[in-house]
C-alpha cells in the first residue's frame, strides 16, 4: 500500500515532547510484557496498558482509529497474526505462544509508537530465531537513520538483514513518519533500494517497524477487517521504535 502524507520536521522543543511520549510508551509496553503468562487474556493486556496510559494522563491513538473503529488501545497478535490484532476477553495466552504488542501514546499533542514480540514461557528454537532476526532488522534499519542518508537505505537494510537469515519481510505494511499524527510522511517500506527515496535530515521522526514472516511474505486480513495474518499460517514477528534523525547518532525516542 502506498500513500502520501505531510512530512513534519520537528524542532528541539517538539522532540523533547516526543521523547517524553516515547518514554511513556515504553513504560506501557514494559507493563504489558510483565503480564505475558499462560492463562492471561489479551483483554487483560489491553487493560494493563490503559491503566498505565491513564496514570500519565495519556491516551492511545489506536482506539477509535479507522473504519471500522479500532476498539482497543493496543494491538495484540499471537503466532501467525502479524499486526492489528484485536484484544478479546476470551482469548488466552498459552505456553509456547509468541505475542506481538503494538502501542501508541499521545502526549501533549505528539505521538510515539513502538512494538515488540516476546514468547510466553518456553518457545521453539525457530520462534526464538524469528524474534532475534526481526529485532536485529529493526536495529539494522535504525543504523541507517542518519542525516544525509535516504529512506531507501533504511528499507534495504531491513530487507537484506531479514532475507539473509532466510525469512520474509512484508511487502504490504510499512514504517512511517510520526509526530503530530500517528501516520505522517515519509512512508518507509520494509523492502527497498539503497540510495533511493527521500533524503533524511535532522528533525525527521520515523517509526521503523519490520514485520517478518517465516514461510511467505504474503498476508491476508481476517473477517474482523483488522487482524493481518500470514497467508500460510506460519509464525510472524513485529518490532518497532520511533526514532529521530540527529546530526550524529539516531535518537531512539521510545525507550525508558
Amino acid at each position: 500500500m502506498s500513500w502520501e502524507r505531510q512530512i513534519n520536521v520537528k524542532n528541539p522543543a517538539e522532540l523533547k515532547i516526543m521523547r517524553e511520549a516515547g518514554r511513556i510508551n515504553a513504560t506501557v509496553l514494559a507493563a504489558v510484557k510483565e503480564r505475558l503468562q499462560p492463562g492471561v487474556t489479551t483483554a487483560d493486556l489491553n487493560a494493563a496498558a490503559e491503566e498505565v496510559l491513564k496514570s500519565h494522563g495519556c491516551i492511545s491513538p489506536f482506539k477509535g482509529y479507522g473504519h471500522p473503529p479500532f476498539p482497543s488501545s493496543i494491538t495484540v497478535c499471537i503466532n501467525d497474526e502479524m499486526v492489528h490484532g484485536i484484544p478479546h476477553p476470551k482469548r488466552k495466552l498459552k505456553e509456547g505462544d509468541i505475542v506481538s504488542i503494538d502501542c501508541g501514546t499521545v502526549f501533549e499533542g505528539f505521538v510515539a509508537d513502538s512494538a515488540f514480540t516476546a514468547g510466553v514461557g518456553e518457545i521453539s528454537p525457530q520462534a526464538t530465531k524469528l524474534l532475534e532476526v526481526t529485532e536485529g532488522a529493526l536495529f539494522a534499519g535504525i543504523e541507517n537513520m542518519r542525516n544525509g542518508k535516504r529512506t531507501g537505505d533504511i528499507s534495504a537494510a531491513i530487507q537484506n538483514y531479514v532475507e539473509n537469515h532466510g525469512f520474509h519481510v512484508t511487502r504490504e505494511y510499512t514504517g512511517h513518519g510520526v509526530g503530530r499524527n500517528m501516520h505522517e510522511g515519509p512512508q518507509v517500506p520494509n523492502i527497498g533500494k539503497a540510495g533511493s527515496g527521500m533524503l533524511l535530515r535532522p528533525g525527521l521522526t520515523i517509526a521503523i517497524e519490520p514485520m517478518v514472516l517465516i514461510g511467505t511474505h504474503e498476508t491476508r486480513v481476517l473477517p474482523d477487517k483488522w487482524t493481518v495474518v500470514s497467508a500460510d499460517g506460519s509464525l510472524t514477528a513485529h518490532f518497532q521504535h520511533t526514532i529521530a534523525v540527529n546530526e550524529g547518532e539516531p535518537l531512539l525516542l521510545t525507550v525508558l
